[in-house]
C-alpha cells in the first residue's frame, strides 16, 4: 500500500502523521486490497472559522477509487470524521464486491444432492 499524507497551508507534523496513520490502520483491517491512499490535509483561508481544517482522502481498491472529505474547527476531529466516513465507504465497497449469491447456490446445490442421493 502507497500512502502520501501531504499539507496545503500548513506543514504536516510528525504527530499529525501518526495520527492518520493509526486511523488508517482502521480501514486496511476491514479490506485488504487497498492499492494507494492519498491524504491531503488543508487549512482554508475562508470566513467560516467553524469549518477551516479540512481533510480529504484518495482511496484506490481493486476495482475503483473512492473519495471521502470532511472539514471541522480542529484538524484532528476533520480526520476521525473523515476516517468514519471512509470507513463505511469501504465497508460498503466490500460488501458490493463479494458474491452474494455463493450461499443461495451452495444451498440449491446441497438441496440437488440430498434429493439425488433420495
Amino acid at each position: 500500500m502507497n500512502l502520501t499524507i501531504s499539507g496545503h497551508h500548513l506543514e504536516v507534523t510528525p504527530a499529525l502523521r501518526a495520527y492518520v496513520v493509526t486511523k488508517l490502520d482502521r480501514i486496511t483491517r476491514h479490506f485488504d486490497q487497498v492499492v494507494d491512499v492519498k491524504v491531503l490535509l488543508t487549512v482554508e483561508k475562508q470566513k467560516e472559522k467553524d469549518r477551516r481544517q479540512r481533510a480529504e482522502c484518495t482511496l484506490r481498491v481493486k476495482g475503483s477509487d473512492l473519495f471521502v472529505e470532511s472539514s471541522d474547527a480542529d484538524l484532528y476531529a476533520a480526520v476521525d470524521e473523515l476516517m468514519d466516513k471512509l470507513d463505511r465507504m469501504v465497508v460498503r465497497h466490500k460488501d458490493r464486491m463479494q458474491d452474494h449469491q455463493a450461499g443461495v447456490r451452495r444451498a440449491t446445490l446441497q438441496a440437488a444432492g440430498a434429493s439425488a442421493a433420495a
